[in-house]
């Protein structure tokens, strides 16, 4: 298949006038109300599902739809000129369980993610980090019971200026050998100044869920092929 064309003059154009004039005068009076409700800035990296391994730093802002689903607009950075490259939902066990088994297979467990300290919710500067902590820590708590199911619009890791192509499935990480954990989430640690290490140890109290049979199936599917080829 042929590479999908790469458009190198969008991301760099600059916005006009006008369009600041008009952003700025339907923002006064139109309503906002569903992105109004994001409470909650994740971050985290995402590997594509065809391609384990290859991964995408994610920005997640994420708003609760009900007491079962969170619905979360993926960002590749957290300023304000960030491209919006993808959508995460999130369910609880009891909403996961009621799927078909395939549609299980596609959603991914939260668990590595929160106990090795990939997945972080950035502070805000003027918050004392043990406040944030707390907030973050009771955050995790909950997080690390949900599956997600995570689509990405726009394979920025490979150049495209623009969402190209079909949307891609991705999956999480479930162990630090799938890809290069020190290097990738050490410079994103370094950027947001944090330490996903001493994360991992403040939250080594949040008790890890049993994680259903049916999910993470990317990275059994993997295993089971390799097992083969021996």
């Amino acid at each position: 298949m042929d590479a999908l064309p790469v458009i190198s003059d969008v991301k760099g154009a600059p916005e006009s006038a006008r369009n600041k004039a008009l952003e700025t005068g339907a923002s006064m009076i139109q309503n906002f109300d569903p992105p109004k409700r994001l409470c909650a800035h994740l971050n985290a990296f995402h590997t594509y599902a065809n391609q384990p391994g290859r991964h995408v730093e994610s920005n997640h802002y994420c708003a609760h739809l009900n007491e079962d689903v969170r619905q979360c607009i993926l960002y590749d950075s957290d300023k304000p000129n960030a491209r919006l490259i993808g959508i995460e939902y999130m369910v609880t066990p009891r909403i996961h369980e009621t799927l078909d088994q395939e549609e299980r297979k596609l959603w991914h467990s939260h668990v590595f993610e929160v106990k090795s300290g990939m997945l972080v919710m950035p502070a805000p500067a003027a918050v004392p980090d043990v406040v944030w902590e707390a907030a973050e820590n009771k955050e995790m708590e909950t997080v690390v019971e949900l599956y997600g199911k995570i689509f990405h619009l726009w394979q920025t890791d490979r150049g495209d200026q623009l969402p190209l192509g079909q949307p891609s499935l991705m999956t999480s990480f479930t162990a630090k050998d799938q890809f290069d954990f020190d290097k990738h989430v050490g410079e994103r640690d370094a950027r947001f100044g944090i330490d996903s290490k001493k994360k991992a140890e403040k939250r080594a109290y949040i008790q890890e869920p049993e994680i259903h049979e049916d999910a993470d199936w990317v990275w059994k599917e993997l295993e089971e092929k390799k097992k083969h080829q021996q």
